[in-house]
C-alpha cells in the first residue's frame, strides 16, 4: 500500500497516510489533537474547511453538494475543500 504526505502548513506538521485516507484521520494520527476542526463529518456544518495549497490533483474530486455548500460558505476556487470530503490520492500540503 503506498503512503503519502499530509502537510498541514500551518501548524509545520506532517502525516504520512495510505492511499484513499481521508484527511480526518489526522485526528487519530495526531493523539487527538484538533489540528483540523472537525464538526459533522458528513459536509453540512464546514467547520473544517481548508484551503489546499499544493497538490489539488491528488485529492478525490468533490462533487456538486460540496461546491454548493463551499460556496454558500462565501468561498470559490477548488482549492477550497471540506476535509472531511477528501481522501488523500498524493502528496497535499493544506492551510
Amino acid at each position: 500500500m503506498a503512503l503519502h504526505t499530509l502537510t498541514i502548513t500551518s501548524h509545520q506538521l506532517e502525516f504520512v497516510l495510505p492511499t484513499n485516507s481521508p484527511f480526518t484521520d489526522i485526528e487519530y494520527e495526531s493523539g487527538g489533537k484538533n489540528i483540523i476542526p472537525l464538526g459533522c463529518r458528513v459536509g453540512a456544518c464546514g467547520a473544517c474547511l481548508i484551503k489546499v495549497t499544493s497538490g489539488i490533483e491528488a485529492i478525490s474530486p468533490r462533487d456538486d453538494d460540496e461546491e454548493a455548500f463551499i460556496e454558500i460558505l462565501g468561498f470559490s476556487g477548488e482549492e477550497y475543500r471540506l476535509a472531511c470530503q477528501c481522501r488523500l490520492k498524493g502528496e497535499v500540503a493544506i492551510d
